[in-house]
């Protein structure tokens, strides 16, 4: 029996979003929030309010599209807190359907990373990493991220009820 491997996407392009770059990633924003899987995020959301959260408060957005300008996914940069520590960053990443298990998310924080070494931060931390999503939680551990920390019954699962959440962290 063979198992498919998945393709990678070799040619990424990353770029500060646009608003019309986040209208177009609107769609997978919504999806993922209304999910309930995997972020804290409230899945009434409205568009305005998410495009603030995303878009607006963040020290960067970036946008990753393909060679043919697809959007594949985006992510977001901040200071996980303020005054004496803003020295560490948070970042959110979102992988639109099409591009999940193909590298999307290794690249997007591969590249969140250099970003975050070049805005002067020290550290990066993932403050609510639901721990039913395995594959983030392995591919941070890969990426040289630890769990610091969990929280028990932190998350409500859309399927599987209240569910743990890990802290990670990684020394930049």
């Amino acid at each position: 029996m063979s198992t498919l491997k998945p393709t990678f996407i070799s040619t990424l392009h990353f770029a500060p979003m646009s608003d019309e770059d986040f209208t177009s990633f609107w769609p997978t924003f919504k999806a993922i929030v209304v999910a309930q899987e995997t972020y804290a995020i409230d899945p009434g959301i409205s568009f305005e309010a998410a495009r603030e959260l995303w878009c607006s408060t963040p020290k960067t957005s970036v946008v990753v599209k393909d060679e043919h300008g697809h959007l594949l996914g985006a992510y977001y940069l901040k200071a996980n807190a303020a005054g004496p520590g803003d020295h560490i960053c948070n970042c959110g990443y979102m992988v639109t359907p099409a591009a999940r298990g193909k590298g999307v998310a290794r690249a997007m924080c591969e590249h969140s990373q250099a970003q975050a070494k070049e805005l002067g931060f020290q550290a990066m931390q993932y403050n609510a990493v639901v721990a039913t999503n395995e594959v983030a939680v392995v591919l941070w551990q890969k990426l040289g991220f630890q769990i610091v920390g969990t929280v028990p019954n932190a998350y409500r699962h859309a399927r599987l009820g209240f569910v743990d959440t890990h802290v990670m962290y990684k020394a930049l």
